[in-house]
């Protein structure tokens, strides 16, 4: 594909970035953006369905003319936003009280460049692909229903692309590719303490669940300084701390909810156990008891080492050797991308592209965070030479 259709498509995926910035909406419910997206692809004339569990996924299949061939290759992208309201003063700024603080707006409307042009290049090769317009990303919801409802039916393997400024590894502009872990697994963990209630004058009347809570918080970070080895990367918040009613008063329990992230099934389970043994051990210890619920989310982000290799090759192509970079550090951030990768291989990578206000770049979920829209090309032409590169190999 020459520069001047490049260009062309690069403008269009700004404007439907735009188009999809101002509606963002929430987890699987998404009938504006799932409207939105599939009038675009009307207007594409290509081939998709939605007769999935929910209304708001698509798959389009395009199939090349070019020969006879087998193979097929999966692309995705995620359509959802975010509970929280828009900060920066966009001319697209979203007015709903959600906003597209992830990029995923951005993900879609790459995607949408990626399927216009392979529709019209589609006597340029031979073989399958199936772009997947998924929601539910940021609850964790939307994968599952679609590979149950067959979208990796006959895939050989999977490839999607995050924007923003997730690696600190890369410059602007640049696409990371790194093989085996890239991001961790992304749980959720519950314990309610209970105690019995006393006057603050009086402790001596209480079974104090504060006092057993910030034990509990304290002692659980030990897991991961004395209990895993100090290069198995992983990580246990405690993000919320709910109890009490009145400055005087002892409560009668405390809830704490938070996070725990694993690079590994093996490090994950242990944190899994290990928390609730900890914490049980503790309210005994102090005449408490406890309620412990571990959810198991995603898993790790373990991307295939082959793919990861093909692919690495295919960014240099795209946009240049000197743009693309083999990341060496996993993140700690999850994305439900990893039930793909359990059912085929595949790759995920990061494409650099924040945008600086004031001279901040502002991290992804901040009611600040914005995207500079000129690398969204990059992203649509590693899709393109990946799809190249693999059905006409």
């Amino acid at each position: 594909m020459d520069c001047k259709n490049f260009n062309e498509i690069s403008q269009e995926v700004i404007n439907w970035r735009r188009d999809l910035h101002k509606i963002p909406e929430i987890g699987n419910d998404l009938p504006l953006t799932v409207k939105y997206v599939k009038e675009v692809l009307d207007s594409f004339g290509v081939e998709y369905r939605t007769d999935f569990s929910n209304d708001s996924s698509v798959v389009v299949t395009i199939k090349g003319s070019k020969g006879q061939s087998e193979k097929c290759i999966a692309l995705r992208a995620d359509m959802d936003g975010l509970p929280m309201s828009e900060e920066l003063d966009l001319p697209f700024k979203a007015i709903n009280g959600n906003m597209h603080a992830c990029g995923h707006d951005a993900h879609t409307a790459i995607m949408l460049g990626v399927v216009k042009t392979l529709n019209e290049m589609k006597a340029e090769f031979s073989g399958t692909v199936k772009i997947l317009f998924q929601p539910g990303e940021e609850t964790n919801s939307g994968a599952e229903p679609m590979i149950e409802g067959g979208c990796l039916d006959g895939v050989d393997f999977i490839v999607g692309l995050h924007v923003g400024n997730i690696s600190t590894e890369l410059e602007q502009g640049e696409i990371g590719v790194k093989s085996g872990p890239l991001m961790a697994c992304m749980d959720k963990f519950t314990i309610d303490v209970k105690g019995n209630s006393s006057h603050g004058a009086y402790p001596q009347g209480s079974i104090d669940p504060v006092v057993i809570s910030s034990n509990i918080i304290t002692s659980i970070q030990t897991i991961i300084s004395r209990e895993l080895d100090p290069i198995d990367s992983a990580v246990i918040s405690c993000c919320i701390v709910n109890g009490g009613t009145a400055f005087n008063i002892i409560p009668d329990k405390v809830q704490i909810v938070g996070t725990a992230r694993a690079l590994t099934k093996e490090v994950r389970k242990h944190i899994s156990e290990r928390i609730g043994e900890i914490a049980k051990s503790i309210a005994q210890a102090y005449r408490g008891e406890v309620e412990y619920k571990y959810l198991f989310g995603p898993p790790p982000v373990i991307n295939d080492d082959e793919v990861s290799k093909v692919i690495f090759e295919s960014a240099k192509r795209a946009i240049g050797e000197d743009k693309v970079v083999e990341l060496k550090k996993p993140v700690m951030g999850g994305e439900d991308f990893a039930y793909y990768l359990e059912k085929v291989p595949g790759t995920y990578v990061f494409l650099k592209n924040p945008l600086y206000v004031d001279g901040v770049a502002y991290p992804h979920h901040n009611g600040k965070f914005g995207l500079e829209e000129k690398y969204f090309v990059n992203g649509v032409k590693f899709f393109i030479q990946t799809v190249q590169d693999y059905l006409n190999d």
